[in-house]
C-alpha cells in the first residue's frame, strides 16, 4: 500500500489505545496503514509523498530513535508521538526527537481534528529541488537538523552562516520544507549579484514610472515570496542603505514598492546566508548590527566539509549516483584509492568542490572505476603506522596552560605530539587524527608567525 495525503500510518501494532485511535481517524475520513515495529513503517514510507507517521512511544520498543529516524530519513513528514501514559518530560523527550507534537490517548476528538487539519497531507521533498539532497552521517549536523526542525515551525528569521560551498541554500530550502510553509514559494536572491539600486527594485519591487526603464508595474521577490519563503544568499554584501530599508520590512511587516504611494503588508519568512562572521563584519562597522540581531533570531553555523569527515564518501556517492544517471553512464563505482583519495583530502571548496570533481571524475574515468588520478586533486595518504607501534600518548602531553587561547591550545598539542613521537610527521597525524597534508599546513602557519630569524625545528 502506498501513502497518500490521506493516508496515517500508525506504528505501534494492535492495542486497544491504538485501535480506538485508528477508529477515530477514519471517522475523520483519512485511510490508516499499521506497521507492527520501525522496520515496516520505514518500508510503507518509502515512495510515500505526503502523509502523518503516528509512532506510540507505550509499544514500539526504542520509539524515540525511531522518531529521530524517521524524521531524518522522510524530512518533512510530520510524526506524531502517542503515548497513554503521557508525561512533561516524555512529551520534551519526544519533540526534542523530532516529533510534531504528542497525543495522549485516548484522545479527545478537537484535539485529534486539529493535529489531523495541521499536519496531515503535508508536503515533503527529500530531494530539495533539482535533484539535491541533504545527506549526512555527522552527529553534530543530524542535531543541528532536528533544531531547525523545530524552530521551522515559528516565524523566526534564520541565519546560515557557514564558509562557501557548504550547502547554505541548501538548509534554507530545508528550513522551507519542513515549515508549514511548504506549499507555498521559496524565492531565492544573490544580494551579492546586482548593483544596489536594481537589487532595490529586485526586494521591493517598483510601479510605472519610478524611474527611467519603469515602463510596468514590478512586484518585487517580498512580495513573490508572500505567504513562504524568502532566502537572502551572501546578506552581508547588502549596501548599508539598503540594509535600513529591509531592516524596516522586517520590523513593519511591509513593503513600500519604489515609487509606491502605501505599504504593502506582508506574510513572509526571512532566511539569510553569508560566509563572513557576520557578528564580526558589523562590529567594524560594514553591517548595520540592529539588522544583524533582526536576523540571528535563530542562527545556524554549517561546518566546513573536512569538520564533517564521515559525510565525504556518503556524499560522494550521493552525486556518483545522480550523475551516472544525468549521463546515461554504466554503473561505475569508486577505486579503493579513490575512496582514500577522498577522505584525505582538505576539502577547502567544500561539498561544492566535491560535487564539481564527482562530475568530472566521472566524465573522464574509463573502466569500471574511478581512480585516484580521476580525481584530480592534490592528495597525500598517510603512510600506515608500522604493527606493534601502539603505544599510548602520555596524559600530560595534552595539557595546556590555563588562559591559552584555543589556537595556542592547537599549537601546543601538534607539538608536543611530535615531540613525543621524535618528528615523525606520520604518526603524528595519525595521532591528532588529521592528514598529512593538514599537519604541514599548520606547521608552515607556525613557521610564519616566527619573529625574522627565528627557526622552527618542525619547518
Amino acid at each position: 500500500m502506498s501513502m497518500g495525503s490521506d493516508t496515517i500510518l500508525m506504528v505501534g501494532g494492535a492495542n486497544a489505545a491504538m485501535n480506538a485511535l485508528a477508529g477515530q481517524v477514519r471517522g475523520a475520513g483519512k485511510s490508516v496503514e499499521n506497521a507492527a515495529d520501525g522496520d515496516a513503517a520505514k518500508q510503507s514510507l518509502r515512495g510515500a509523498q505526503s502523509g502523518l507517521a503516528v509512532v506510540c512511544l507505550d509499544t514500539v520498543p526504542d520509539a524515540l530513535d525511531l522518531i529521530r529516524e524517521l524524521t531524518f530519513l522522510f524530512r518533512g513528514l510530520p510524526i506524531l508521538a502517542a503515548s497513554a501514559e503521557a508525561t512533561v518530560h516524555l512529551a520534551k523527550d519526544a519533540i526534542d526527537a523530532g516529533a510534531a507534537d504528542l497525543l495522549v490517548l485516548p484522545v479527545d476528538a478537537p484535539t485529534l481534528s486539529a493535529a489531523l487539519k495541521q499536519y496531515a497531507g503535508r508536503f515533503f521533498d527529500p530531494e530539495l529541488g533539482r535533484g539535491r539532497k541533504l545527506a549526512t552521517a555527522d552527529p553534530q549536523m543530524q542535531k543541528m537538523l532536528t533544531q531547525v526542525r523545530r524552530v521551522a515551525k515559528s516565524k523566526a528569521t534564520v541565519l546560515i552562516q557557514g564558509e562557501s560551498g557548504t550547502g547554505k541554500e541548501l538548509m534554507a530550502r530545508f528550513v522551507h520544507q519542513v515549515s508549514d510553509r511548504a506549499e507555498q514559494p521559496f524565492i531565492a536572491i544573490n544580494c551579492a549579484a546586482l548593483p544596489e539600486n536594481l537589487l532595490e527594485s529586485e526586494l521591493f519591487g517598483h510601479v510605472k514610472g519610478a524611474f527611467t526603464g519603469a515602463t510596468s508595474d514590478r512586484k518585487g521577490k517580498f512580495l513573490q515570496a508572500n505567504g513562504g519563503t524568502i532566502f537572502l544568499d551572501e546578506i552581508s554584501e547588502m549596501s548599508l542603505p539598503l540594509q535600513a530599508k529591509l531592516l524596516r520590512v522586517l520590523q513593519e511587516r511591509e513593503v513600500d514598492p519604489v515609487g509606491g504611494k502605501s505599504p504593502i503588508e506582508l506574510d513572509v519568512r526571512v532566511v539569510a546566508s553569508t560566509n563572513r562572521d557576520l557578528k564580526n563584519y558589523a562590529a567594524d562597522g560594514n553591517f548595520r548590527e540592529d539588522l544583524y540581531f533582526r536576523l540571528n533570531v535563530f542562527p545556524v553555523q554549517l561546518p566546513p566539509l573536512r569538520k564533517r569527515p564521515k559525510d565525504i564518501l556518503l556524499l560522494a556517492e550521493v552525486f556518483r549516483n545522480r550523475f551516472i544517471e544525468e549521463f546515461g553512464r554504466n554503473d561505475i563505482t569508486f577505486s579503493d584509492d579513490a575512496r582514500m583519495a577522498m577522505a584525505s583530502y582538505p576539502w577547502p571548496g567544500n561539498i561544492r568542490e566535491l560535487e564539481n570533481v564527482i562530475q568530472r571524475a566521472l566524465l573522464v574515468a574509463e573502466g569500471n572505476h574511478i581512480k585516484a588520478a580521476d580525481l584530480m586533486i592534490d592528495f597525500e595518504v598517510a603512510t600506515p603506522i608500522p604493527v606493534g607501534d601502539t603505544s599510548p600518548i602520555p596524559e600530560d602531553l595534552i595539557s595546556v596552560p590555563v588562559g591559552a587561547t584555543v589556537r595556542e591550545m592547537e599549537e601546543i598539542l601538534i607539538r608536543r605530539t611530535l615531540d613525543e613521537v621524535d618528528g615523525n610527521r606520520t604518526r603524528a597525524a595519525e595521532i591528532l587524527g588529521i592528514s598529512i597534508r593538514t599537519l604541514r599546513n599548520k606547521l608552515n602557519e607556525y613557521a610564519a608567525r616566527l619573529p625574522d630569524g627565528a627557526v622552527d625545528n618542525y619547518y
